[in-house]
């Protein structure tokens, strides 16, 4: 995969992109992640990028030319996935980096200041939000975004450290337990020092379900539920 990020503040990225999975990913040949100064493609002489805004308002707009320039650089992007990330686009979910992660080319651009001039839709195939509050900059959230995709691609890492996350089958992920088994007067649960595979999985599936009906309920289907799982769900009413 190959993701292309347009910033005005490219070293934001240096310990993002030098540490952990994503750093694991790109030596490996996984992804490739270019971070683009959209700066430079400023038609002013002094890369200006931003100005007043048209009817009045509080503070600066970015323009649409630095962006749609660099846009119309970069090699592949009319075929790529092009995304702005913005407070009003639709609220990223795992459902969505997942699909992201099906993409082979992807391009971020990162908004600042008051906002970019709305003709930059006419660049770009749709917004993303991730939650309902306002940052400085859409750095920290073009972050999140590749974070939760590029960990998502064949050999970034473990299958196996996927399979059981919060949110497959909406549901928050089960809780889990190291060594020591005792700890402070705090006990790992039985069944799972016990050896039984199947009450482990049974355990691991009715704490999941727990933990989200208490924190999320609103992921779960309660059509989908089965009498177990209803019976169960009702024994915690009782208990709170």
């Amino acid at each position: 995969m190959k993701i292309d990020i347009l910033t005005l503040f490219p070293e934001m990225y240096d310990g993002f992109l030098s540490s952990s999975i994503i750093k694991r990913a790109i030596d490996k040949g996984v992804v490739e992640i270019r971070v683009i100064d959209y700066r430079d493609y400023s038609s002013d002489k002094h890369h200006k990028v931003d100005d007043t805004i048209y009817g009045g308002g509080a503070g600066m707009l970015i323009s649409v030319v630095p962006i749609a320039n660099c846009l119309k650089d970069i090699d592949g992007a009319k075929d790529a996935k092009k995304i702005i990330t913005s407070p009003t686009g639709a609220t990223f979910n795992q459902e969505k980096a997942k699909a992201l992660a099906k993409e082979e080319h992807i391009i971020i651009v990162c908004g600042h200041y008051e906002g970019i001039d709305a003709r930059v839709n006419n660049y770009i195939d749709e917004e993303i939000s991730i939650g309902d509050y306002i940052l400085t900059g859409g750095e920290v959230a073009s972050m999140v975004v590749v974070d939760s995709v590029v960990r998502l691609l064949p050999g970034a890492i473990t299958e196996e450290s996927i399979v059981d996350e919060s949110f497959n089958n909406n549901l928050l992920e089960y809780d889990q337990f190291t060594k020591p088994a005792s700890f402070d007067g705090y006990d790992v649960p039985f069944v799972l020092t016990n050896g039984n595979h199947e009450e482990i999985r049974k355990w691991r599936h009715l704490n999941s379900l727990a933990k989200t009906y208490l924190r999320r309920p609103d992921l779960i289907d309660q059509n989908k539920l089965t009498k177990e799982e209803k019976e169960y769900l009702s024994s915690l009413q009782k208990d709170n």
